[in-house]
């Protein structure tokens, strides 16, 4: 039976972002028997986790990989599987970041008005996972964010596999490269 990852895109991103379609080719080309799936997730924290559960229809996913926003979900999914995660710049606490976002956004791919509301913090709060099998997750961080600090993901993944790049940015330059270790680390192949 073929494995099955689920990749998750971060806020205001989509399953076309730069580093989704990187992830796509790359399993496309390295890994052509294992199931990618990438949900384009709505902005609000409920869509979000029945957009997810949608995709997955019941089954249960062996690794998720998860951006920003994506990565904080991705530990909620991690830990409701019991997967193996491999998180890129991971949003610790983004109920605090996105309280600072209220408005209405637009998804490019699902083509709909999405507004981040007060409402939603709480309901993203909930959604709050401390790791609880360590050696499940591998954390990639760049002190070079300039959305999130990384040393906040630091501490709340504290005993995770964690590789802390000097500089880059928010959007993790060199992703492609690291693509063979998460595979590896996830034992996706």
């Amino acid at each position: 039976m073929s494995k099955l990852v689920v990749y998750l895109h971060g806020f205001a991103s989509s399953s076309q972002s730069e580093k989704a379609m990187i992830t796509k080719a790359f399993f496309q080309q390295q890994l052509p028997d294992v199931e990618l799936l990438m949900p384009d997730l709505p902005y609000t924290p409920a869509e979000a986790i029945t957009a997810i559960e949608q995709a997955l229809n019941g089954r249960r996913p062996d690794a998720v990989i998860g951006s920003s926003l994506g990565g904080f979900l991705g530990t909620y999914l991690a830990e409701q599987a019991g997967c193996y995660a491999a998180l890129i710049n991971p949003a610790v606490a983004p109920y605090d970041l996105l309280s600072r976002h209220f408005g209405t956004y637009h998804h490019p791919v699902l083509k709909q008005d999405f507004s981040v509301e007060p409402q939603h913090m709480p309901l993203l709060a909930e959604l709050e996972c401390k790791p609880t099998a360590l050696d499940r997750y591998l954390v990639l961080l760049q002190e070079g964010d300039e959305v999130l600090d990384y040393r906040k993901a630091l501490q709340f993944y504290a005993g995770c596999t964690l590789d802390v790049q000097p500089g880059g940015d928010h959007s993790y330059q060199g992703y492609s490269d690291c693509l063979p270790a998460i595979v590896k680390f996830c034992q996706i192949a």
